[in-house]
C-alpha cells in the first residue's frame, strides 16, 4: 500500500459497492418488466436480447460496482493489476456467455421460422454457440497475457490428426450442414426412407437426425446415411398431396349414377373432414374392367401426410352408407368354375388368391 488504509477509504469502497448491487437491482428489475412486454410481441428475436440482457447487465453493474471500490483503496500496484485484470477477464466471459445465447437465439429463432412446424436444427445453433465461446476464450487469453499464436499454430498442425480420428463424425457434421443448406430436408417435414423409416423430421444437429414416427417413437438416423439414401419428402415442395381411394361397383350399375353420388359424398368429404383441402378440386376416374367389377380411382386432396388416414377412414364409410341408400352395389370377390368331363377346372381367378386343386369326379 502507498497509504495506511483509512475508515474514509472502507466507507467510500463500500458505498461504491453497494451501489453496483443496486444498479444491478434495479437493472434486473426494469429488463424482467421488459421482457414480459417482449413476450407480447410476434418476433421472438426481442426474447432472446432482453434475457441476454438480464444476464450480463447485473453482473456488470456489480463488475463496475467493485472497480470503484478498489479504485478509492490505497492498494499496491500489483494488487491493483491483478484486481483490474481480474475484472476484465469477468466482463469478457459474462460479455461472451450472453453474446452465444443472443447468438444462438438468434440463430435458432431464424431456422424455426423457415423450418416451419415447430422445427429445431440444433446444428446451426450449437456450431454459432461454439464460435462465440472459443473467440471469447482466445480474448481471456490474450488478456491474461497468454500468446495465442503458439496455440493457433498447434491447434492447426493438430487438426489433421484430429479430423483422421474423427473421420465418421466430421462426415456427418457436414452432411448435416449439407442436408439443411440444400433444403431438401427442415425440421417439420414428413419423409419415408428406401429403408421403409419414415416420420416427422424433429431435429437435424452435428451428428443425426431424429425422426418422430407416427407411433410416436424416435428413430436416429446419422446425417451421413440420411444424406446417402433414397428418400420422398412429402412436405417439399407442397405440404398439400394428394391420394388416391380405390373403388370397384358391380356391372349393372349405372356409372353417371355412381358418379354423380360419389361426387357428392366425396364434396361433403372435403368440406366437412379436418385435414381436408376443400379448394382441390376432387376427381374420379374409372379404370378397369375388373373380374367382377368396374374399378375407378377418387383423387381427394389432404392438408398434409397424416391427415389422409382421417380422410379415408370418414370418405370410405360415407362412401357405403350412401351406396347402400341409392342401391349401388359393391361387388364380393366372385370366382367363375366351368365343370368339364373328369375334372372341375377354374379358369378364372382372382389376383392375389391361391388357385384350388382340380376335383376329380
Amino acid at each position: 500500500m502507498n497509504r495506511a488504509l483509512t475508515m474514509h477509504d472502507l466507507v467510500l469502497a463500500g458505498i461504491a459497492a453497494a451501489a453496483g448491487l443496486l444498479l444491478a437491482f434495479l437493472s434486473r428489475t426494469v429488463l424482467r418488466w421488459l421482457a414480459k412486454h417482449a413476450k407480447r410481441t410476434r418476433w421472438s428475436g426481442d426474447d432472446v436480447i432482453v434475457d441476454a440482457l438480464r444476464s450480463v447487465v447485473p453482473w456488470a453493474a456489480i463488475a463496475g460496482g467493485a472497480a470503484a471500490a478498489a479504485a478509492v483503496l490505497p492498494l499496491t500496484r500489483t494488487v491493483r493489476h491483478h484486481t483490474d485484470q481480474f475484472l476484465e477477464v469477468w466482463l469478457i466471459l459474462v460479455v461472451t456467455v450472453s453474446a452465444a445465447r443472443v447468438i444462438a437465439g438468434l440463430v435458432q429463432s431464424v431456422t424455426q421460422s423457415r423450418s416451419g412446424v415447430a422445427g429445431s436444427a440444433t446444428i446451426f445453433v450449437n456450431i454459432t454457440r461454439v464460435l462465440v465461446l472459443a473467440i471469447g476464450f482466445l480474448v481471456v487469453l490474450q488478456t491474461l497475457g497468454v500468446s495465442i499464436a503458439p496455440l493457433l499454430t498447434a491447434l492447426g498442425v493438430g487438426g489433421l490428426a484430429v479430423a483422421l480420428a474423427l473421420q465418421d463424425t466430421l462426415a456427418n457434421l457436414f452432411a448435416g450442414i449439407h442436408i439443411l443448406a440444400s433444403k431438401t430436408v427442415q425440421p417439420g417435414d414428413y419423409i419415408r426412407l428406401s429403408s421403409g423409416e419414415e416420420g416427422y423430421v424433429v431435429d437435424i444437429n452435428w451428428r443425426q437426425t431424429t425422426v418422430r414416427q407416427l407411433s410416436n417413437n424416435l428413430v436416429v438416423i446419422p446425417n451421413g446415411q440420411l444424406a446417402k439414401t433414397n428418400m420422398t419428402n412429402y412436405t417439399r415442395p407442397e405440404q398439400q398431396l394428394t391420394i388416391l381411394v380405390q373403388v370397384g361397383v358391380s356391372y349393372d350399375s349405372d356409372l353417371d349414377h355412381v358418379e354423380r353420388v360419389t361426387h357428392e359424398v366425396l364434396a361433403e368429404t372435403m368440406t366437412g373432414v379436418a385435414g381436408a383441402v376443400p379448394d382441390h378440386e376432387p376427381a374420379i376416374r374409372f379404370h378397369t374392367f375388373g373380374d367382377s367389377r368396374i374399378g375407378f380411382t377418387v383423387i381427394l386432396g389432404v392438408g398434409e401426410f397424416s391427415d389422409q388416414y382421417r380422410i379415408k377412414h370418414e370418405f370410405i364409410k360415407s362412401l357405403h352408407r350412401r351406396y347402400r341408400a341409392e342401391g349401388i352395389r359393391i361387388p364380393s370377390p366372385v370366382r367363375t368354375v366351368a365343370l368339364q368331363q373328369g375334372a372341375v377346372v377354374i379358369p378364372q381367378q382372382r389376383s392375389g388368391e391361391e388357385p384350388a386343386p382340380a376335383v376329380s369326379e
